[in-house]
């Protein structure tokens, strides 16, 4: 599929818009900073147009969505290039060298969105699988010579398009999950830290596994051997099976989802210490309150919760929820034991987050030393013009006697 550059329509920045930072490298265009006519409004979602300044100087070809808030994601910088499979070819390519330098088996985040020049477009790879998840309109479109350049570069057999989640909310654009090559015959299993996860890439969440934690799961790991460990939002066992890998002498794993839970007594078992894991199936402010009644102490607590401040609207309320999570975990750990604290919320930066987990330890009558910032691994690359791209945090404390 083609776009020659003098049938593009074209959108034009207002004067007042920061054009220096699309020059610079900003990958969004909000609709507010757009001159918005009813020709720009019935564009169609996902077409690509000609982006210029308010003195109509070009500035980049853009996927467009009327329907979203970010009305233009930045796509190339070169007027007349077409967005075909080879244009996708060159963009995988680049971002499967940096993978593979990186990693030695193929279970990792392969496509990061904007940081890997995809805006909005997200692919894991399981091995000969890889998941697909087009959060924006113009990777809707552009679906086909996507897939057939990731096909071609990686090799892999089967391609999954996940179409689910709030991203895709926020652009308008329906929920379905697509098997575009290949089949998925059952869950996958990953080997990531000396551990097995089970990935369930057709029912879990997002692309079935996160694997932005694996170098925060790494260091926990320096924490956990010998200890009984609680892993608090585990999903499919983050945490808690790293520690097993990691000769904890026991892990309990507590969700809200008794399939994730069930993934996670399956890694378990694949890694033959199913005699070291506990299942928790509940609320986790519910199970930690719970657990504090009983009495119980862990050496190392670790919570890992979703995105509590997903949006600035959401922020104060999440900042609350992390304060309250702090301070529950806190009281759990015994003297001299390890706290570990996770955001994935991009609107609470990193001295939020730690100015609330801080707080919340405080309110537990208990001192702390903060020993380790994490943030996401290496797949999972920073934009340097997008905050939103580093959105994960993890703050590993030592608790006082």
């Amino acid at each position: 599929m083609t776009h020659p550059s003098e049938t593009l329509p074209t959108i034009r920045l207002k004067p007042k818009a920061n054009a220096r930072a699309i020059r610079h490298g900003s990958p969004w265009v909000f609709d507010n900073e757009l001159v918005v006519d009813r020709r720009t409004k019935t564009l169609t979602p996902g077409a690509i147009a000609r982006l210029e300044d308010a003195e109509r100087n070009f500035l980049a070809l853009v996927g467009v969505n009327p329907n979203s808030r970010i009305f233009a994601r930045v796509l190339d910088r070169d007027p007349d290039m077409e967005f075909d499979e080879a244009w996708f070819a060159a963009r995988v390519k680049h971002a499967l060298q940096h993978r593979e330098t990186l990693y030695s088996e193929p279970f990792y985040r392969l496509i990061h969105a904007e940081s890997d020049g995809l805006p909005g477009v997200i692919v894991d790879r399981f091995g000969d699988t890889l998941v697909i998840q087009p959060n924006a309109a113009w990777a809707d479109t552009l679906i086909a010579p996507l897939v057939a350049a990731l096909k071609s570069v990686t090799g892999a057999t089967t391609i999954v398009m996940n179409g689910t989640g709030r991203a895709r909310g926020l652009e308008g654009l329906d929920e379905k999950i697509e098997i575009m090559e290949g089949a998925v015959d059952g869950v996958i299993p990953v080997s990531m830290n000396g551990a097995t996860y089970m990935a369930d890439l057709m029912g879990g969440q997002k692309t079935g596994l996160f694997f932005d934690q694996r170098d925060n799961h790494a260091y926990a790991q320096k924490l956990v051997r010998g200890k009984r460990v609680l892993d608090v939002f585990s999903h499919v066992g983050g945490f808690g099976l790293a520690a097993l890998a990691a000769d904890a002498a026991s892990i309990t794993c507590v969700d809200s989802s008794a399939a994730a839970l069930e993934l996670a007594e399956q890694g378990a078992a694949a890694m033959g210490v199913s005699d070291k894991f506990t299942a928790r199936k509940g609320d986790a402010f519910d199970t930690m309150a719970a657990l504090l009644a009983e009495g119980e102490k862990f050496d190392v607590v670790i919570c890992d919760p979703p995105a509590f401040a997903p949006s600035k609207p959401a922020l104060e309320k999440g900042l609350r929820a992390y304060e309250r999570i702090a301070k529950m975990a806190a009281a759990l750990v015994d003297d001299g034991g390890y706290l570990g604290l996770c955001s994935c919320s991009h609107a609470a930066d990193l001295e939020k987050f730690r100015n609330s987990c801080n707080r919340g330890i405080g309110r537990a009558t208990r001192s702390a030393q903060l020993i380790h910032t994490g943030f996401a691994g290496a797949d999972h690359p920073l934009m340097p013009q997008l905050a939103e791209s580093g959105y994960l945090k993890g703050l590993f404390y030592r608790m006082m006697p």
